[in-house]
């Protein structure tokens, strides 16, 4: 198949490889850009192992948080300018209030706008004609705790509670929750900046495991070593990789010379009590989400020829 420059770039700017080697990826694996991916991983070449999803959708991420209780919400707009908005702001802000109290995506949908007998579907979508732009609720979520807490933490946050990038973090413990709650804190901010894919390592997708192993054993048969070595090679590269995608055994990010679950630990002094981080929730504006792009000059010159 033909390989176009676009996709040449592409892959260029999520391993950081050369054009050549890009296009020749692109030709091994028909086009597909992960296995491309994979393919110059295999081959030593690419400079980033983690490709960036793509963030293109506009809005804002909102959070709410009660007594062992917090949510947090996504709702997307068309444009940055309506994000910064008041009245868009103030929906968001809303809803996250009513996702505190129904929680699931499906449940917030259909709840009732505060203030309104109307649903939060509807009610967005009357805003739309307000604000002129096309809006949608997305996504929602919540967690709770029997005792301890739930902090909340919103990046570069544009007013109280909003902002592009939100997370949860949830503690259980019958210790202090106010000091529970400053370290459930801190640890949002560990997951906002590091992302990890997963709270410990039994919960790590399988199916991302076995890939990894795959490109860790055919990087390590370059080596033309022994079977038996090229195994002890795999295993020590994939407790690597656990070190690097799974929350507990990242090193924190407020002091990297602990990994989060020694901090916990060493936060159980001034808690009281035992303390387990049970679960995490960390939504990024538009992630998963595909805009289309246009090109303006070709559209422009398109107008000029009609």
């Amino acid at each position: 198949m033909t390989i176009s420059a676009a996709q040449v770039k592409e892959l260029r700017d999520l391993t950081g490889a050369g054009m050549m080697d890009c296009k020749a990826a692109l030709n091994e694996t028909n086009g597909d850009m992960e296995a491309a991916v994979d393919w110059l991983r295999k081959k030593g070449i690419s400079k980033a192992d983690k490709k960036a999803g793509r963030t293109a959708a506009e809005g804002l991420i909102g959070v709410d948080a009660g007594v062992r209780e917090a949510a947090i919400v996504e709702v997307n707009s068309e444009t940055d300018f309506v994000a910064r908005n008041a009245a868009f702001q103030e929906i968001v802000a809303k809803v996250a209030k009513v996702a505190l109290a129904y929680g699931t995506t499906e449940a917030v949908a259909a709840a009732k706008y505060p203030g309104s007998d109307k649903s939060v579907t509807d009610t967005i979508k009357d805003a739309v004609g307000t604000i002129g732009e096309n809006m949608g609720f997305r996504r929602s979520a919540k967690l709770t705790v029997p005792h301890g807490a739930v902090a909340t933490y919103v990046h570069n946050a544009v007013a109280d509670g909003l902002g592009k990038l939100g997370v949860l973090v949830a503690i259980e413990t019958t210790g202090n929750e106010h000091a529970a709650n400053a370290f459930a804190r801190q640890v949002a901010m560990h997951v906002a900046a590091s992302n990890p894919v997963a709270l410990s390592a039994e919960e790590v997708d399988p199916a991302l495991v076995e890939r990894e192993k795959a490109i860790f054993s055919d990087q390590a048969r370059q080596s033309g070593k022994p079977e038996a070595i090229i195994e002890k090679m795999v295993e020590g590269r994939l407790r690597k990789f656990y070190e690097e995608v799974v929350l507990l055994k990242q090193a924190f990010v407020l002091n990297p010379d602990v990994t989060v679950e020694k901090a916990l630990k060493d936060a159980e002094k001034e808690i009281g009590a035992p303390a387990k981080i049970t679960a995490y929730l960390r939504y990024a504006l538009g992630e998963g989400i595909e805009k289309e792009t246009t090109d303006f000059a070709a559209e422009v010159a398109a107008a000029v020829k009609k």
